[in-house]
């Protein structure tokens, strides 16, 4: 399986996907994400076919990773992309759950889920363009702020396509105050 290393170096680095939407403070994805490999036959396991997991066991990998990195050892709090209720409902889990906790429990630090909230139950993101992932932006809400007032968060996804994901959290996150963002994926894709 192709790795990246820590913010992929190049064209296609994931701070550069950011570059002038968010300030964010470092990025980085365990594997590369293409079509009809490995890395998306395991994705598809993790999301549809009940593999959970597999969300750990990415979690744990780059979690001891980022642990003897400089770069990673501000992080205040993990925090996933959060799943609306009944998608959770119908998976049985949140598929990033366990890539967070594992990347929490390395960096010895907080695995919060109940801060970021998704409100509406959207259609899945995969087929949509970076501007209509761009709404879905109004379904997130912040509960529990004060758990993450004046920290440094590293949130957690599962793939980053467009960013519009990530970006959407992130603009909710940064309205608590003194918060600072850094992204981490199990996969990237490359255009």
């Amino acid at each position: 399986m192709p790795l990246f290393q820590q913010q992929y170096a190049g064209e296609n680095s994931i701070k550069n996907i950011f570059y002038g939407r968010i300030p964010v403070v470092h990025a980085t994805a365990l594997l590369k994400f293409e079509k009809q490999s490995i890395v998306q036959e395991l994705m598809h396991n993790l999301k549809y076919r009940k593999q959970e997991d597999i969300s750990a066991f990415f979690g744990a990998w780059l979690g001891e990773k980022l642990s003897a990195l400089n770069d990673y050892k501000d992080i205040d709090v993990v925090i996933p992309v959060p799943i609306h209720k009944t998608k959770k409902r119908e998976r049985g889990y949140n598929q990033v759950s366990g890539f967070g906790s594992e990347i929490a429990k390395a960096l010895s630090i907080t695995f919060h889920e109940d801060v970021l909230l998704k409100t509406a139950n959207t259609k899945t993101q995969v087929f949509k363009g970076r501007l209509k992932r761009m709404e879905t932006a109004q379904t997130l809400t912040i509960k529990n702020s004060h758990l993450i007032k004046n920290k440094h968060i590293l949130l957690v996804d599962d793939i980053i396509t467009t960013g519009a994901t990530l970006e959407n959290c992130a603009l909710q996150l940064l309205k608590i105050p003194n918060t600072k963002i850094s992204f981490a994926a199990i996969a990237m894709t490359i255009s």
